[in-house]
Formats: C-alpha cells, sequence, structure tokens
C-alpha cells in the first residue's frame, strides 16, 4: 500500500483561490469523497494532512476510515504574522497567542501541530527562498509549546540554518528543506527527525513553462543530491508530495519516482521505514 505524508485536501493543484472558496462556506463533501475515493483506487491506505482553517481536511479524516484510510491532520497550520502560511494557517503575534492555538488545537482533536517557519523556494533563482526563517531560539519555543501539549511537531522549513534549528529543538519532521547542507542533515540523523522533501513541488513544475526551466532543474537536483546524501547517512525520507501546490495533483506518483531514483534498489524497504516512523510519530 501507498502514503502520502504531506497532502492538503482542501486544495487542488491547480488554483488555490478557487480551491479553497469550494470550502469557505463549509467542507465540500462531494470533493472530499471524490478525492479519497481517488486515493483508495491508486492503493493509498495513510494521509498526513498539512491542515487548513476551513475543516476540509478535519472532515476528510471523518470520512477517511469509509475508504479504509487512515487520515492525519493538524486542523490548522499555525504561522507568525507577516510571515509566509497566512493563506492557509492560523496566524498568531507572540507566543501568548500561539499557545492559546496549540490548546484550541488540542481542544479540536488536532493530530499534531504543524508550523511554518520559512518562506518558500522562489523557483525563477536556484538557491533563494522568498524568505529567511524564523530565529533559532523562537523555533525551539514553539516546538517546547506544542510537545508541552503531547503534540509531535510537523515544520515546514526551508534552509539550512532553519532546519538544524527546528532538529536540534526535537521536531518530529521537516517538510520540504530546500538547500540544506551536511551539517542541517546530520542534525536531522541525529535527532531521528523524519524528512519529507516533497520533491514533486519540484518535479512537477518541469516543462510546465510558468517558471525559469533552468532554475527548476537546479532546484530538483540539489534537492535530489541532498535527499541522496541523507538517505546515505541512515535519515529516515517519507514520500510527501504536497498534493494540492501547483502542478500537484492529488494521487500524484513523482513523489515515488523521484525517491526511487534517489534510492535505487533500497527504495522498497526505505520508503516502508519511512511511512511506518510517520504512522508511529504521527
Amino acid at each position: 500500500m501507498r502514503a502520502d505524508c504531506h497532502m492538503h485536501m482542501v486544495l487542488d493543484g491547480v488554483d488555490w483561490k478557487s480551491a479553497i472558496a469550494r470550502h469557505s462556506e463549509a467542507p465540500d463533501e462531494g470533493w472530499i469523497h471524490k478525492i479519497l475515493a481517488h486515493y483508495r483506487e491508486l492503493g493509498f491506505d495513510y494521509l498526513r494532512d498539512g491542515g487548513d482553517r476551513w475543516g476540509a481536511g478535519k472532515r476528510a479524516r471523518e470520512l477517511a476510515p469509509e475508504y479504509g484510510i487512515t487520515y492525519r491532520t493538524p486542523l490548522a497550520p499555525l504561522c507568525k504574522s507577516g510571515h509566509y502560511g497566512a493563506f492557509i494557517g492560523k496566524k498568531y503575534e507572540n507566543f501568548r497567542e500561539y499557545t492559546a492555538l496549540v490548546s484550541q488545537a488540542r481542544a479540536e482533536g488536532a493530530d499534531f501541530i504543524k508550523i511554518m517557519i520559512s518562506g518558500l523556494m522562489d523557483f525563477d533563482c536556484c538557491g533563494r527562498l522568498t524568505e529567511d526563517g524564523l530565529p533559532p531560539a523562537e523555533i525551539r519555543e514553539l516546538i517546547h509549546i506544542a510537545h508541552e501539549e503531547g503534540f509531535s511537531v510537523m515544520a515546514h522549513a526551508n534552509g539550512a540554518r532553519t532546519v538544524e534549528a527546528a532538529a536540534a529543538s526535537g521536531v518530529g519532521s521537516v517538510e520540504h528543506g530546500a538547500y540544506l547542507d551536511t551539517d542541517a542533515l546530520a542534525a536531522m540523523k541525529e535527532k531521528g527527525v523524519i524528512w519529507c522533501p516533497t520533491l514533486s513541488t519540484i518535479g512537477n513544475l518541469r516543462g510546465k513553462g510558468r517558471f525559469d526551466e533552468a532554475a527548476v532543474r537546479g532546484i530538483l537536483d540539489t534537492a535530489l543530491e541532498n535527499a541522496a546524501a541523507f538517505a546515505a547517512m541512515g535519515g529516515i525520507l517519507a514520500p510527501g508530495t504536497d498534493a494540492g501546490a501547483w502542478a500537484v495533483p492529488h494521487g500524484s506518483l513523482t513523489e515515488y519516482e523521484l525517491l526511487e531514483q534517489v534510492l535505487g534498489t533500497a527504495a522498497k524497504d526505505a520508503l516502508t521505514r519511512g511511512i511506518e516512523a510517520v504512522r508511529n510519530r504521527f
């Protein structure tokens, strides 16, 4: 069976604004049933949602057992005001407000906490992010507060120092993880952090003409090299597509193809290990 350890039920891979509008009044159950049925047909039995503030992922979790799927969600991801993530998550201004959101997530039945602690890749310029990560001390406190409530933490994190800080602070999984270096990879390995490199978000851009093709190729090559290095260290890699992101439809198999390219003959065992680690931790 397959798993997607990072997807977004609320999004559709085409237009994020119209996708979110579909659920703005209430989760669109017709859409959710359709997507869950599609995953079942493709042999997926585990989905980990990256969250949304309209309840699409929460409703999907309620409906997923009908399809033989285990579904986990943080409910809404949490993002600092003025930083990336406000389009889909709940904002906080300070630690007091963040703590209140974590407590609210506990009361509402979140399976884990997702934090947004960096910007995105700039797909027109290899090596550049849209914004720097949060300060390491701030990252440490965000993770600590979530742990105090008994949660594992999933972190949207790009950039070597941001990922290194998250790993040192006990993050459960790193999502995306663009532009890492040996120290960041070693920190994740040492702390047993699961890495979902979401290679599909890059690989599926090839040939689309939306971004600079040379930049996309460079970003993908860098990500593949880092994933291979992490695997060689014995690090835990898990397949997560970021399904719903632009050009990443639900049920995309690009992630498996790219990770199999990285892992070679060890792919089956390595991906089974990664999926089991996510299941156990989240």
